[in-house]
C-alpha cells in the first residue's frame, strides 16, 4: 500500500508527523512545486518525501488535507479515480449550505471523485492535537471514520491503527458521518472531540 497527503498545511504536515513517527514512507504535495515542500518534509523525518501533485496521486491511498474550495482542483488533476481510496481530512466551517447543494460535505466532495473510494476521517482534532503521539497514559486517541464503501473504510482503519489511533466507524456519511461535518457556522458535534480508547 502506497500513501499520499495532499496539502502540506497545518493537518498535511500534522499527518506528515505521524506517519514520520512510524517509519511509514508518505509522499506529499501541495500546490507549490516539491522542492519548495523538501526542507519542511526532510524536518519532519526521512520517509516523507516531497512530490509533485501527479507523482504524489500515483499512491492508492490519498489523504486530502487541502482548503476545502481547492478540493475540485485535486480532483481534476487524474481523469479517474478508479482503484483509489480518498481519505477526506477537510472542513467547510463557515461554507453556506447552498454551496453544498444541501449535501453533508463529505458527499459533495466525494462527487469531484469520480470512481474513488471514499471516507471521511482524520478531520476532527485540530492539527496541533493530531500533531502529537495518539498513544496517551495507556489509550489510543481516536479518529472517527465514515463511508458509504464498508469495504473502503477497513483498510483506512487499519491504517489509523498503523498510525497509533484508535479507529471508531460511525457508519455512513449521511448518518453518523454528519457528526463530523461542518455545517455552515457550525462545528458537527463530534469536531475538537480529544477521546481516548484504553487498551483491552
Amino acid at each position: 500500500m502506497s500513501y499520499a497527503i495532499v496539502g502540506f498545511g497545518k493537518v498535511g504536515q500534522a499527518l506528515a508527523h505521524a506517519f514520520a513517527r512510524k517509519n511509514i514512507e508518505v509522499a506529499v504535495a501541495s500546490r507549490r512545486p516539491p522542492e519548495a515542500l523538501a526542507p519542511q518534509a526532510r524536518a519532519i523525518g526521512p520517509t516523507v518525501v516531497a512530490k509533485s501533485l501527479r507523482e504524489a496521486l500515483e499512491a492508492n491511498t490519498i489523504i486530502l488535507a487541502v482548503p476545502f474550495g481547492e478540493h475540485r482542483e485535486v480532483a481534476k488533476a487524474l481523469p479517474s479515480w478508479k482503484g483509489k481510496t480518498v481519505i477526506d481530512a477537510t472542513n467547510t466551517f463557515g461554507v453556506p449550505p447552498e454551496e453544498l447543494d444541501g449535501l453533508p460535505s463529505s458527499v459533495f466532495v466525494a462527487k469531484s471523485f469520480t470512481g474513488a473510494r471514499f471516507v471521511k476521517g482524520f478531520n476532527h482534532l485540530i492539527a496541533a492535537t493530531l500533531a502529537t503521539d495518539p498513544v496517551v497514559e495507556g489509550g489510543h486517541r481516536v479518529v472517527f471514520l465514515s463511508g458509504d464503501d464498508e469495504d473502503a473504510i477497513a483498510p483506512v482503519a487499519d491504517l489509523a491503527k498503523q498510525l497509533g489511533f484508535a479507529p471508531v466507524k460511525l457508519g455512513k456519511l449521511n448518518e453518523g458521518g454528519a457528526l463530523v461535518h461542518a455545517r455552515d457556522r457550525i462545528w458537527g458535534q463530534l469536531i475538537f472531540q480529544d477521546l481516548f480508547k484504553k487498551e483491552q
